[in-house]
């Protein structure tokens, strides 16, 4: 159920999905910021319900069991947060991924170490990237999340 619109958002979703977990996370928090500014969140009440009381429960875990829900839900673990994750709605999903970037910038969730630097290797994914405009931007990050969470 890809969301991508056109042939560069799709190479770039597939280009995303070769890449480590970690790496993801490393990538979705860096887009987060690159766009953060621009972002007018007007999810329906009920999607961001539903990402709101996943994200609390995120939120209560320690940060070494927040750091793992994440990796759960990208690498499409079968973990009970994976699955909550899998039955959000697009918006749903993307709202919590707007809420974790949040709360890692608030501190309540686990931050990307300071020191972080993506590998080598992504350098020119992030520049096709940044090369793209917002709505197609946009359109890269929905797809990118819709395709997460557990498989079954």
């Amino acid at each position: 159920m890809a969301f991508a619109t056109d042939d560069s958002t799709k190479q770039a979703v597939q280009q995303f999905q070769g890449f480590d977990v970690d790496t993801q996370l490393g990538l979705l928090w860096f887009g987060y910021l690159d766009i953060k500014d621009q972002l007018n969140p007007a999810n329906s009440a009920s999607a961001q319900d539903t990402a709101g009381a996943l994200y609390d429960q995120i939120k209560a875990m320690s940060k070494e069991e927040q750091l793992q829900a994440q990796r759960d839900i990208a690498s499409g673990a079968s973990s009970d947060v994976s699955h909550t994750y899998s039955s959000l709605s697009s918006s749903g999903k993307l709202d919590v991924w707007l809420r974790l970037s949040q709360g890692m910038e608030e501190g309540a969730i686990i931050q990307v170490p300071s020191d972080y630097q993506p590998p080598s290797e992504t350098q020119d994914f992030v520049n096709q990237i940044k090369s793209l405009d917002f709505e197609k931007r946009i359109d890269f990050m929905r797809s990118t999340v819709i395709e997460m969470g557990a498989k079954s």
